[in-house]
């Protein structure tokens, strides 16, 4: 059932692209393993052995933290709608926030939502299908538009101030935002 592909392919990244959710896991040599669901079309591929998205200021910085002690990774892909497919993408990510060079290098290929707060990229490793036949069916009502209109209610000011106070380490005590 599972099956392991050297690369994305047309097929696979038609399929990434198709998704309007996917959950990105991480971890650091010890402590916690994170695991977040994303969304808000802030997920781009950038060739068969690259992936990045937009981060949105949030209540943590978990992923940033992993990403500099060693940065392994897992994004998972799951098909709500017609056939049933998950693909994880194994690999290793980089983080960047708006001054950085990952920053200069791909924040134009990226909405500009209330709160971004950095792009977190991932070299893939690895990709792997399996079934997804105990994935249930569902249907999009709409995307959530919560976190991008707090965000802009607060304003930049406010918002990087949240992100010094609230994302400067993870729940483990690695360093978190600002860490660049």
């Amino acid at each position: 059932m599972a099956k392991f592909f050297p690369a994305l392919d047309d097929k696979l990244i038609a399929f990434i692209e198709a998704q309007p959710l996917f959950f990105i896991a991480s971890a650091g040599a010890e402590g916690r393993v994170n695991l977040s669901p994303k969304g808000l079309d802030t997920l781009r591929v950038l060739g068969p052995l690259r992936v990045a998205y937009l981060d949105v200021t949030g209540s943590g910085n978990e992923t940033a933290a992993h990403a500099r002690v060693g940065g392994r990774a897992t994004l998972m892909f799951c098909s709500f709608v017609g056939a049933p497919l998950v693909l994880r993408l194994f690999g290793r990510l980089s983080v960047g926030a708006p001054g950085s060079a990952l920053w200069s290098e791909l924040s134009d290929r990226f909405p500009a939502l209330p709160g971004r707060r950095q792009i977190v990229a991932m070299d893939v490793e690895s990709v792997q299908t399996a079934c997804g036949f105990g994935v249930p069916l569902m249907t999009l009502e709409a995307p959530r538009t919560t976190l991008t209109d707090y965000w802009a209610d607060k304003g930049e000011e406010w918002t990087e101030d949240y992100r010094r106070r609230k994302n400067a380490t993870s729940i483990d005590g690695l360093p978190g935002w600002g860490a660049e």
